[in-house]
């Protein structure tokens, strides 16, 4: 299982957990995942059918659950996992080629769950900030025309099984799902850590405060409550759209909600003095490079993403001598620069980013092969760790990949 998409899987392990799960503030979300009827206890083998329609691509994750005993939860036995490009916001104008990619996706999932229970596998799609981020007639129109797709499939449709996920859910799943999975929610002794997920339109962080103080400085809507396994957790979450990567870069650049005009160039101190090339995001094209003539390096670069994260985001105190799993984007490029290890992942203080940042941007044409964009990511995961969320340079992150 892949680090970038921890949430995924809780859409199916909760499914089984519904009748001990409440929300003060909100609907039944996990059962908006996945009903609690499609997943029957009394099966020895079950299949669910995940589609992670995010940003930058679209990804399929079958899975194989045990249920070895209906007082226990079901085992994840088994995963089937491929990806296409580009995301279903780059169909914005064309809903139908968008529903097409989800389909030849969808055509693993025929071979691969047994055929007598196709009627009782659910096939469910959850986009993220990349739909978030269109108008609400193109978002529709694209989750339209993949329900199309669901429908004349053999496989079970719920009723919400195409839908756009709230950011503040994506961040409370993360949570869960790392608390639960390191054991952290079991027992009396619950030392939890916090989240960070890092994805192409948009960053997610959530934790338990300890602190009184936290709760009543905090923004009302940055605070969640819900109940599980008889015990109630109040959270602090927030998903910020428009800080993602991807989107990130855009703002660094300042193409971000720009009406791009037809050979417009937007240059930054953060590539390559001599590049000049083309990056498709979102549908739109969008060409860019170096500053020919200026400053580049770690430097000017740090001062041009400050303006993208400084005073725009919320800074509680208590994260400063906190531990945090964090993944997606900040996993990947720690682990393209040897941060990490791919596989087994590792642990970092937040100034390592700051130092291979600095290693990158300085060194830029040497790295530039790797990703002309790996000076501005590095840089801007900096500045977002450190002047966006207030990090100290020795708040622990821990990355993982495996489980």
């Amino acid at each position: 299982m892949t680090s970038s998409r921890l949430p995924v899987l809780l859409a199916l392990v909760f499914s089984s957990l519904s009748p001990v799960l409440s929300h003060s503030n909100r609907e039944m979300w996990f059962q908006d995942l996945f009903p609690p009827n499609t997943c029957p206890i009394n099966a020895k083998t079950f299949y669910g059918i995940m589609f992670d329609a995010g940003s930058t691509g679209t990804r399929i994750h079958i899975y194989t659950f045990v249920q070895k005993s209906p007082e226990i939860l079901p085992e994840l036995e088994g995963e089937i996992f491929e990806s296409v490009k580009p995301g279903l916001s780059a169909y914005a104008d064309q809903p139908k080629k968008g529903a097409e990619s989800v389909k030849r996706l969808l055509d693993m999932a025929v071979d691969a769950v047994p055929p007598h229970l196709w009627k009782k596998t659910p096939v469910v799609l959850k986009a993220t900030a990349g739909l978030r981020l269109l108008s609400e007639e193109k978002a529709q129109a694209l989750l339209s025309e993949v329900k199309k797709v669901f429908e004349e499939s053999p496989f079970l449709v719920p009723e919400d099984s195409v839908s756009i996920m709230d950011g503040s859910y994506e961040g409370i799943l993360a949570w869960i799902t790392v608390n639960f999975l390191t054991g952290q929610l079991s027992g009396q002794n619950q030392n939890t850590v916090g989240t960070l997920d890092l994805g192409g339109a948009s960053t997610q962080i959530t934790f338990l405060p300890r602190f009184e103080e936290t709760l009543k400085e905090s923004p009302g809507d940055f605070l969640t409550s819900f109940e599980m396994f008889n015990s109630t957790y109040k959270l602090y979450t927030h998903s910020y759209l428009g800080f993602g990567l991807k989107a990130a870069r855009l703002a660094t650049l300042g193409a971000l909600n720009t009406e791009v005009a037809d050979g417009q160039m937007f240059r930054s101190s953060c590539l390559p003095k001599q590049l000049e090339a083309e990056w498709h995001f979102g549908g739109v094209k969008y060409r860019y490079g170096g500053n020919k003539e200026g400053e580049t390096g770690f430097k000017p670069c740090y001062v041009e993403v400050l303006k993208v994260v400084k005073g725009k985001l919320h800074q509680p105190d208590e994260i400063r001598g906190s531990s945090f799993y964090a993944f997606s984007y900040y996993y990947d490029r720690a682990a393209d620069t040897n941060l990490i290890d791919y596989e087994q992942g590792g642990v970092l203080e937040v100034r390592d980013f700051e130092r291979k940042a600095k290693e990158v941007c300085d060194n830029m044409e040497r790295f530039s092969s790797a990703s002309p964009f790996l000076c501005m990511d590095l840089t801007y995961i900096t500045a977002l760790l450190k002047e966006g969320f207030g990090f100290r340079d020795n708040t622990l992150l821990q990355h993982f990949v495996n489980w």
